[in-house]
């Protein structure tokens, strides 16, 4: 089967037309978000972001014509913005979303102030999504596209969903939200993300419908169905270093087919609970979700995943200069590019293609 981006792939070959529209990045990173837009042809003008080495990949990787290293919560304040910038038709952003992950601490740290990463000004992380919103509500973009974790959609954290379709409808937006899965979407990696997409309510008459008795959204098909990449396809099979460590390849030489990850053999030989973050990658299966700590541990190989792999599973460029930047944690904090891809592409087809035709 022919999938509709390439995983594989250089930023030095690829064709970005820039024909689809203009689109501004929030919560930047790396640009793998970005990259999804420019694969599908937009343009991508500028970005804002608060960690500086990130901010120093994007700039190398993507030479943006606007950029600004600061916080969200003083640039949506900002009155010297460019009047491109209220020209937008995506406004983009991926709000930091540890506070909310299903392997994080959740409830004990909203409302805390607290740094997502070394080098970065404490914040508290689970207003970040309303600053964006305040952004959204200034600028006006035809289209607001933001990204978050799947745990925004357990337990207490709903109320917080509800919240954010509030304040869309406060700002002037029509939004829903779905559950995506990357797997089903050309990249081989399991990935389950929230995407919440809004559009202005000006221009959304045509393209609305009732959800329930109590909401009206946009609609948009966003099913995928391309077929799932295993990781058999993707794997560096030339790479036959050995780089676990003493105990985990001492564990490692214990294992048996169906071990989900090193803790499961660590119960059963030590009967400690431990190393579950090592979680196993096997060749018929479609790879686990890269995280900023990445430590999975190949099933038939004694060592984690390279850098050669982590590129293919997160399907950013293989000539992406991380400017020392580890791979793992920029992959992993990254929206994968072709994902974006793929929903942009959707976006444009069933929403800006038919406005800009107006």
């Amino acid at each position: 089967m022919t999938h509709k981006f390439n995983y594989n792939w250089t930023l030095a070959n690829a064709n970005f037309t820039k024909d689809k529209g203009k689109v501004f990045s929030c919560f930047a990173c790396g640009g793998g978000s970005t990259m999804g837009y420019k694969l599908a042809g937009f343009d991508v003008i500028g970005c804002n972001e608060i960690d500086p080495k990130m901010f120093e990949a994007y700039k190398t990787n993507h030479n943006p014509k606007y950029a600004y290293l600061e916080p969200i919560q003083t640039f949506k304040l900002r009155d010297d913005l460019p009047q491109e910038l209220y020209n937008l038709d995506i406004l983009d952003g991926s709000p930091p979303c540890s506070s909310f992950s299903i392997s994080g601490n959740r409830e004990n740290d909203w409302g805390k102030e607290k740094k997502f990463r070394e080098g970065q000004t404490e914040q508290i992380l689970d207003t970040l999504f309303f600053d964006f919103i305040d952004l959204a509500k200034k600028l006006k973009p035809k289209i607001v596209v933001a990204e978050n974790v799947k745990g925004l959609l357990l337990g207490d954290a709903k109320s917080y969903v509800l919240k954010i379709h509030e304040e869309f409808e406060k700002a002037g937006y029509y939004v829903n939200h779905w559950l995506l899965n990357s797997s089903v979407m050309g990249v081989p990696q399991k990935r389950e993300r929230v995407f919440f997409l809004a559009i202005r309510k000006d221009i959304a008459t045509p393209y609305i419908e009732n959800v329930d008795m109590f909401h009206v959204g946009p609609k948009i098909n966003l099913n995928f169905n391309e077929k799932e990449i295993i990781f058999n396809e993707i794997i560096d099979q030339n790479d036959n270093t050995e780089n676990l460590s003493e105990l985990v390849s001492e564990l490692w030489e214990k294992k048996i087919n169906g071990d989900q990850d090193i803790s499961d053999i660590s119960v059963r030989e030590r009967n400690k609970l431990s190393m579950f973050n090592s979680k196993f990658l096997y060749g018929h299966k479609v790879a686990n979700t890269i995280t900023g700590r990445d430590g999975c541990v190949l099933f038939d190989k004694k060592r984690t995943r390279n850098k050669t792999e982590l590129c293919n599973c997160g399907t950013y460029p293989h000539d992406y200069n991380f400017c020392g930047n580890e791979p793992a944690y920029l992959i992993g904090m990254s929206v994968p590019p072709v994902m974006t891809a793929q929903i942009a592409t959707k976006i444009y087809d069933e929403w800006l293609s038919k406005i800009n035709e107006l």
